[in-house]
């Protein structure tokens, strides 16, 4: 592209840009029919706009948001291994380089912090890493589905649910305390157990960071005026620096305690000092 096409195109989007934001402001903030407080309840607690889940239970949207993850994360795995994984070669193409960099970050994530026993750890740092960073893109898609009531809305982050977030908390605990059991048997457990409010604190700064930018693009979306552009970017900002940030701060937390608590005992020696 040309100079001069380059800043055609620039003015043109520019001048675009600034009549959107006009028209925008021209129409004002009428029409809101719920309150912000409602509107803030309500995607922080979900009490009225629930789903039904093939018509067993009446459950909140995160856990269709959940399921949908996994189904694609899967999926996505099984069609990598079959169809990818076996046609590698020793000159990487652009795919296999992605894959074969994230999972030596992973790798190295768990080696660094727990050179002992790696092998569980440097798996789920992976997994749970990949389900952090999917899920929270997951709701810049914008799917739409139906509620109970018959309205549409759209699919949340899976971690902007309290249970959400409470549950990958939990279960990196687990892991946790499976690496002391492995490196210490008996004193393993009592050594993760000391940091009994480890999966309090993971739990609710994963709800805390992921429910922070939901309720930043819903008070941006509240208001009509404010509804054309803007939340455009502040849901992209958001939802990407959460995805980045959330990923690593999870799985450097959960590589770290791992190898901590899995770092076997060292038994001191005493010498006999014969007389």
């Amino acid at each position: 592209m040309s100079k001069r096409k380059r800043a055609v195109f620039i003015t043109v989007w520019i001048l675009l840009m600034a009549l959107i934001l006009a028209a925008a402001f021209a129409v004002g903030s009428s029409g809101e029919k719920e309150s912000i407080q409602a509107v803030m309840r309500d995607a922080v607690l979900h009490d009225s706009n629930k789903i039904s889940l093939f018509g067993i239970k009446d459950v909140n949207p995160a856990v269709i948001s959940a399921l949908s993850v996994s189904g694609i994360l899967l999926v996505f795995a099984a069609a990598v291994r079959i169809f990818v994984i076996p046609r590698f070669k020793m000159v990487p193409g652009k795919f296999q380089l992605i894959l074969e960099e994230l999972v030596g970050f992973f790798d190295n994530l768990a080696k660094t912090n727990s050179p002992h026993r790696n092998g569980l750890l440097g798996a789920y740092v992976f997994a749970a890493g990949a389900y952090v960073f999917v899920g929270t893109l997951f709701e810049l898609f914008g799917l739409q589905v139906a509620t109970t009531q018959g309205l549409h809305i759209t699919l949340p982050a899976p971690l902007s649910d309290i249970n959400g977030a409470i549950m990958l908390g939990c279960l990196s605990y687990l892991i946790i305390l499976s690496g002391g059991i492995a490196g210490n048997g008996l004193k393993g457990i009592g050594k993760t157990l000391k940091d009994f409010s480890l999966p309090i604190s993971m739990s609710f700064r994963l709800f805390g960071a992921l429910l922070s930018g939901l309720l930043v693009t819903e008070l941006v979306y509240y208001y009509l005026s404010l509804s054309f552009v803007l939340p455009v970017a502040v849901g992209v900002m958001f939802t990407l620096l959460h995805a980045l940030i959330q990923t690593y701060v999870l799985t450097m937390l959960t590589a770290l305690f791992y190898g901590e608590v899995s770092e076997p005992h060292k038994k001191e020696k005493t010498k006999k000092v014969k007389s």
